[in-house]
């Protein structure tokens, strides 16, 4: 099973670690913006709290209702989260640079944040019709799409099973699943999964393993460069989003079928989602580009938003 740690360490550890900075921050984490199941009639699109000044909507998918915003307009751009992650936790930035030209579409996975779920098994290819869902409620017939993470996995998925929805794909920090993954090394694995000492340390443990030690060095305080979540999410849907990964048989031997344009980002410092993955990825599927970011972790669109958004508008904008 690939490392895919990312964002579970956002959400359960780093309000914690947030806690021990000296200079001020937001207040404790929101819960009561979760929203209970079948709160909201089929193919009803009902407002919920703001983020970033957005504001939040849902919307009746399949047997779920998937909470979302938008920013920006002109062509749509449909990013996917990857594990353990909430839509709040997309970088402003980022968000900024490519709604400058493009309709950005955020949302919550099934069971995350303000998306309610049911009794059906979470798996990746679940996870991809949401998306193809998400779209056909919201009248969009093709999108370019971006997945980080385990939501580079989901846009795969998405990219094979609905492609005549999928114009441009962005697959960052992501792998072909299965065994033609390459894991992490036994030490960053060990570091991940090193429960010891206070919250704090366990914290900023994790947190190395998202960027490298250099840049930490530099950029001290977390509240410079992350969003303070502001969803939370049930844990029985971590475990949930576990067995999914798990039982992902991935990609590999169906990647020569993505007709899509294809972009493959990796950070060089990567140490969960190694890039040798993006060059397996970029390497099957046909006329794929694979950029590397020099000094980029699995959090490099935190280190650099400006450089990461100006890089995927311009393969966005390509033919």
């Amino acid at each position: 099973m690939r490392p895919f740690l990312s964002a579970v360490i956002l959400t359960l550890v780093l309000l914690l670690v947030l806690a021990g900075c000296t200079a001020p921050g937001p207040g404790p984490l929101n819960n009561s913006a979760t929203l209970p199941p079948g709160s909201h009639q089929k193919g009803v699109d009902s407002p919920v709290p703001m983020i970033d000044g957005n504001q939040v909507r849902t919307v009746h998918v399949d047997d779920i209702d998937i909470a979302y915003r938008e920013s920006g307009q002109g062509k749509p751009l449909i990013l996917i989260t990857g594990y353990g992650a909430t839509m709040d936790l997309w970088p402003p930035g980022v968000i900024a640079n490519l709604s400058a030209n493009h309709r950005v579409i955020v949302f919550d996975n099934r069971g995350m944040g303000n998306t309610t779920a049911s009794g059906k098994p979470f798996s990746i290819g679940l996870f991809a019709d949401d998306t193809a869902g998400l779209m056909d409620a919201l009248n969009i017939s093709r999108a370019d799409l971006l997945g980080w993470s385990m939501g580079a996995d989901i846009a795969q998925e998405l990219a094979l099973r609905h492609p005549g929805k999928v114009d441009h794909l962005v697959l960052y920090a992501g792998s072909a699943g299965g065994n033609e993954s390459i894991p992490a090394s036994p030490a960053v694995m060990g570091q991940l999964t090193n429960t010891s000492g206070s919250a704090r340390e366990q914290g900023e443990r994790l947190f190395t393993a998202l960027f490298p030690a250099g840049w930490l060095r530099s950029h001290p305080d977390p509240r410079t460069y992350f969003p303070i979540p502001t969803e939370s999410s049930p844990a029985e849907s971590y475990i949930r989003q576990v067995d999914a990964i798990s039982s992902w048989n991935g990609t590999y031997s169906r990647l020569p079928g993505i007709r899509s344009p294809t972009m493959v980002l990796t950070g060089t410092e990567d140490v969960i989602s190694v890039p040798a993955n993006a060059f397996v990825i970029g390497g099957r599927i046909p006329g794929a580009w694979v950029i590397q970011v020099p000094g980029g972790g699995h959090g490099m669109m935190y280190q650099y938003p400006e450089e990461f958004g100006k890089t995927v508008t311009f393969f966005l904008d390509q033919a």
